[in-house]
């Protein structure tokens, strides 16, 4: 469920209208946006609303673990079934169906599914999936008023009870009238399955479900009596277990249902599910191709799609008798009322044509393709102008505020434009919209790998959209360091899906774990969700890359300390024992913070750190970075910003070069601590969460206002400065004024700033006001307040 909250917004969805989630695994694939949704829901109304959870009994391993940053936990009504106890043997299987939901309009069912095990052996948590059975009540038959007189009866209530299933007296005759004498044979409520089978070894198991053998219509010999026909079976199982021989006859068990084969057609990936951003990123791309690059939507072509996708649609080992369909988007099956029962493919998006996009952009704003033309030439005439391009000293800038546009850092000179790229992934705050995702970096190195500086729900589904998903594949493979600035959600709910997928790219792969560094929350909540699975990551509290830290660190390789000789195993113990209690703070409204490093009681003792140290220091090394330094911020408890430092290098003629400096503000309000860590800085990347009207606001939640952001970056003389994290109040692009903006520019989702495109950066922004001037400032979250929104900020 990754990615559903831009899922409901953008297709009208309400969120408040989700009361039960049924999960057939428990993994960050199939539970990635539950933190997100829970947050929401507890954001509205007066006292929030719940919603009520299913699944295997890993499920509370996740919750668990989300109490490590979600105050209202108790929000959250779990049933769980397949207890550890019973899940430990596989000798000891209970596959009768459990009984989750039995109304008057509809029977759910659990059936657990472990994986076949050598006698004695472990299932572990996240190897049990589950079936879903759901079984609508059967149609009761037509009414006969006719047979009814006949039987004596007069027309009244009596016909009503009838109708209702009861049996009544003859008002004529002495006899007793059962609904069976005056009813219409009844109609089989229809049956869906919904299986997820992950691994061969959990299809071996489903054919020994006895369970399920009241379902199959294949033992023409001895056909049950009470056989119940399955209407539909939609399949979550991976391509290769169903084409296994054991799931393929698995299937022929039940004759004619419909078999959908979910998650496998490749052409999904090519249509935009997000149409609304996918329209504005169309738009974007027409203006400026060079901030904005063109989706990273695969083609078919390339994959050799046609072979994964005729595994069904000419598997010759299942009978011809059942049909079987890949699964679309928004593709439905209607199982009430009756008479539309069967596949309804109405809403199915079409391929979007970005020609379509454009020809309608260019007829509601003429003169964006003068706006284009200009844009174009903002490249050509800084190609042109190097030759009178002065290089200083990033302090002598900062000095001599008068030096002109023809003077650039000296970071700049001979760059490459495959040295860096900043691709901003998700530029909102608070919960994902239409138009921008929350907070999530990409510091793109190229041949050196990457970074990422915070990774908030849907990070994965951004960098797909980004690069496609071999692309996205290579970015998770090769990133060196995830760098979480608190612990929001918002800020971090999308990182265990990053961590699991990287683990398994890598499986197969001698590698080192990823260092993550974060706030302690984040650690304690790592830790208790590596239980589910594997996370394969080395953690590293942001206090220990403080300045301080490195300087200790460095002190001791000089000196070949080694921390191990102070006889201590508890000098970290601070790491798990928070000085204030985190459920009480992490939300609130709250006023002006001190800098939570400056709280006594909190100490830090550097030496624990330097084995993590060493290896960062080893993976900097290798991708061309001098160093990386955390500094507090004034937001919430254990709040950070970031300082990454290129290495200096070394051009054809032996100059020496200093390496590019970038910042990032995480969320915050302007503070000391940031000034000085953005002194001199190539690129502050600094959250405008409000505009400059709303600066009670910002102080009330320690965000920051527009031109805050800014003043920030001209006094700590920033060469460019790069405003994101707005309020989803800013649906497309925020209130600004524009003459304070010479050194600044907005980012927008997937906007990608190569480091040799920094002098032309500012000049965009005009173009991007003309894309957006029809634009009204209206809140497309119709379902959640300002403070719901709010809340979480």
């Amino acid at each position: 469920m990754l990615g559903l909250q831009r899922f409901c917004t953008e297709h009208k969805i309400k969120l408040s209208k989700i009361d039960h989630i049924f999960l057939s695994r428990v993994c960050s694939e199939t539970a990635g946006g539950i933190p997100g949704l829970l947050l929401t829901l507890a954001g509205m109304g007066d006292e929030g609303m719940s919603v009520n959870i299913c699944g295997p009994s890993d499920i509370q391993y996740l919750v668990d673990a989300m109490k490590s940053f979600i105050p209202h936990a108790a929000m959250v009504h779990t049933t769980s079934f397949g207890s550890d106890a019973s899940a430990q043997l596989s000798g000891n299987k209970s596959t009768d169906p459990i009984v989750l939901i039995n109304n008057e309009v509809v029977k759910i069912s659990a059936i657990l599914l472990r994986p076949n095990c050598s006698e004695g052996s472990v299932v572990k948590p996240g190897d049990m999936s589950v079936i879903y059975l759901c079984e609508l009540n059967e149609i009761m038959g037509k009414f006969d008023p006719e047979k009814a007189k006949a039987l004596g009866l007069r027309p009244g209530p009596k016909f009503g009870e009838l109708q209702s299933g009861k049996s009544v007296k003859s008002d004529s005759k002495d006899i007793m009238v059962h609904p069976s004498d005056v009813m219409g044979p009844s109609i089989p409520g229809p049956i869906v399955f919904l299986v997820d089978c992950p691994t061969e070894s959990h299809a071996k198991e489903l054919l020994s479900v006895q369970s399920l053998h009241s379902y199959y219509l294949d033992n023409s010999c001895n056909l049950p009596e009470n056989v119940k026909t399955v209407t539909c079976i939609i399949h979550l199982s991976p391509a290769s277990v169903i084409s296994s021989s054991y799931y393929q006859n698995w299937m022929k068990k039940f004759g004619t249902a419909q078999h959908i084969m979910a998650g496998h057609d490749m052409k999904n990936v090519e249509i935009p599910i997000l149409k609304s951003s996918a329209r504005i990123a169309a738009r974007l791309n027409y203006l400026c191709p060079q901030f904005f690059p063109a989706p990273g939507f695969w083609s078919l072509k390339h994959l050799g799609i046609s072979k994964v996708n005729s595994t069904f649609a000419q598997e010759g080992s299942v009978s011809n008798s059942h049909e079987s369909i890949l699964a679309e988007n928004l593709l439905k099956f209607t199982l009430r009322p009756h008479a539309h029962l069967g596949l309804d493919r109405s809403n199915i998006p079409s391929l979007m044509a970005p020609k379509e996009v454009i020809e309608e952009l260019l007829t509601e704003i003429p003169e964006i393709v003068d706006a284009a033309q200009g844009v174009h030439q903002l490249w050509h005439g800084s190609e042109t102008n190097n030759e009178n391009i002065a290089f200083v000293n990033n302090d002598d800038m900062i000095e001599e505020p008068w030096l002109g546009q023809n003077t650039l850092p000296s970071c700049l000179e001979n760059i490459r434009r495959d040295d860096l790229e900043i691709v901003l992934l998700g530029t909102g705050s608070s919960q994902p919209s239409k138009y921008r995702n929350v907070s999530s970096i990409y510091v793109n190195l190229f041949s050196k790998g990457g970074l990422l500086l915070d990774c908030g729900e849907g990070t994965l589904g951004q960098l797909k959209r980004r690069y496609g998903v071999e692309g996205a594949d290579n970015v998770v493979r090769n990133l060196k360091c995830i760098w979480i600035s608190h612990i929001h959600a918002d800020h971090h709910t999308g990182l265990a899906r990053i961590l699991a997928l990287r683990c398994d790219l890598l499986k197969d792969t001698a590698h080192e774990p990823i260092i993550v560094v974060g706030p302690r929350q984040l650690k304690r909540f790592l830790d208790a969700y590596q239980r589910l699975e594997n996370l394969d990551m080395q953690f590293l509290d942001c206090r220990s890359t403080s300045r301080a830290s490195w300087e200790a660190y460095e002190d001791s390789s000089e000196s070949n300390y080694d921390p191990s000789e102070t006889g201590s195993t508890n000098n970290y113990e601070y790491m798990d024992k928070p000085a204030v209690n985190p459920e009480s703070t992490l939300f609130a409204k709250g006023s002006r913070m001190q800098s939570y490093w400056k709280r006594p009681g909190s100490p830090v003792d550097h030496s624990m750190a330097f084995p993590a140290l060493k290896s960062l220091k080893k993976v900097f090394n290798e991708a061309g970075l001098e160093t990386l330094v955390s500094f507090p911020v004034v937001h919430c408890p254990q709040a950070f910003g970031v300082m990454l430092k290129a290495a200096e290098r070394v051009n054809s003629v032996g100059k020496s070069i200093p390496g590019w400096k970038i910042v990032y503000s995480g969320d915050t309000r302007p503070c000391p601590e940031l000034i000085e860590a953005s002194h001199g800085a190539t690129v502050l990347i600094h959250e405008a969460t409000f505009e400059d009207d709303l600066v009670e606001e910002a102080v009330a939640r320690n965000h920051s206002t527009t031109k805050e952001a800014i003043e920030v970056g001209e006094t700590a003389g920033v060469y460019r400065i790069i405003l994101t994290h707005f309020s989803q109040r800013y649906p497309k692009i925020p209130v600004f004024v524009e003459e304070h903006m010479d050194k600044t520019s907005i980012a927008f989702d997937m906007m990608s700033i190569n480091i040799a495109d920094l002098p032309v950066l500012p000049k965009v922004l005009p173009y991007l006001k003309l894309l957006f001037k029809n634009e009204m400032m209206v809140d497309e979250l119709d379902e959640v307040t300002t403070d719901a929104v709010t809340a979480v900020s």
